[in-house]
């Protein structure tokens, strides 16, 4: 297993014991959805690839039963799917539900909730016709998962289309398997999203791919354009550099690696992200979680705001190293 894999399923589970240590402190900082979203988005991409349940599905169950990862069930008990202790040979977890002092899964690690989630739906009879729709389904899913015995809310169909479109995480049932993505085998922790720019030398920093926040597309010089946070972007085609896209689209030289943050030189591989306006001076939300691999630049480019504000919030240099797990201020 890559050094990045294995951090990132031990550092949620470091996190819930200090959450358990902490969690009569008044001060307790809690995960907004937002946050607990871009921190588990790989693992509900991942499970979907294994299981065949829609990564949006996954993420709003989860975002639903845990309270965005705030509830004691999921702090203490890494349990983010609310899953009780039947035909269950490991530890539990009890508390009051339906009944008094009920027992609940528990789990070493949220990444074991997540994969038991995927099993516990997957072995089940009753859920068997879910898995016969399209993995874009995600209305079919939540109203299947209502019919199926999921849950006893009446509205909890409804409320999982909800958390879906307001947070777009339609988008993940679409995104690449993580899997496939390469991690350099090195000791340098690299983006978990990155893909590997080709060899050159004094190649400056590499730049993740991210699935983008969906807005409406437009096309300009036979390139489709996406928006984040406002901001159009194009993706790079392979051959492209930032010489033939500024001739292409008739910009300045320097105005490409300009609205980037990146040296005119700097290689550009095949679906990398390229914005054509300047990006913003904040993010379209208040905070975000660093996760492992991030830098100043890349969480600049993956949220579309500028670097020298994501530093001035922060009182970081573009160079700093980042914790992951660190609670960034990406607006004002």
């Amino acid at each position: 297993m890559s050094f990045v894999k294995c951090f990132r399923r031990i550092l949620p589970a470091a996190l819930s014991v200090l959450s358990a240590f902490s969690a009569g402190a008044s001060d307790a900082v809690k995960l907004t959805r937002t946050e607990y979203i871009s921190l588990y988005k790989d693992d509900a991409i991942r499970e979907m690839y294994r299981s065949g349940v829609p990564a949006s599905i996954t993420l709003a169950q989860a975002c639903l039963e845990s309270s965005d990862g705030n509830s004691p069930l999921a702090k203490v008990a890494n349990n983010h799917f609310g899953i009780k202790c039947s035909n269950w040979d490991g530890p539990g977890y009890y508390q009051d539900d339906d009944k008094p002092n009920e027992c609940f899964r528990k789990y070493n690690s949220v990444f074991e909730s997540f994969d038991d989630h995927s099993n516990f739906l997957k072995t089940r009879p009753r859920y068997s016709f879910l898995f016969e729709l399209n993995r874009t389904d995600y209305k079919g899913w939540a109203h299947g998962l209502k019919k199926a015995g999921y849950a006893t809310d009446p509205t909890y169909a409804n409320r999982l289309i909800k958390i879906i479109e307001e947070h777009n995480l339609h988008v993940y049932d679409l995104a690449e398997n993580p899997e496939n993505r390469p991690i350099a085998s090195t000791n340098t922790i690299v983006p978990v999203e990155a893909r590997p720019l080709p060899p050159v030398e004094n190649t400056v920093r590499e730049q993740r791919v991210f699935v983008p926040s969906v807005e409406p597309v437009d096309m300009f010089s036979n390139r489709r354009i996406e928006r984040n946070n406002g901001v159009e972007f194009i993706r790079a085609r392979k051959g492209d550099t930032f010489e033939s896209l500024s001739r292409e689209l008739s910009y300045g030289y320097w105005q490409l690696p300009k609205y980037n943050e990146l040296p005119e030189n700097t290689p550009l591989f095949e679906g990398q992200i390229i914005y054509i306006k300047p990006k913003k001076r904040d993010a379209d939300t208040r905070f975000y979680v660093v996760k492992p691999g991030d830098t100043v630049h890349s969480v600049s480019q993956e949220l579309g705001m500028k670097t020298r504000f994501l530093c001035k919030y922060n009182e970081l240099e573009e160079s700093a190293s980042l914790a992951p797990g660190t609670r960034l201020q990406v607006a004002e």
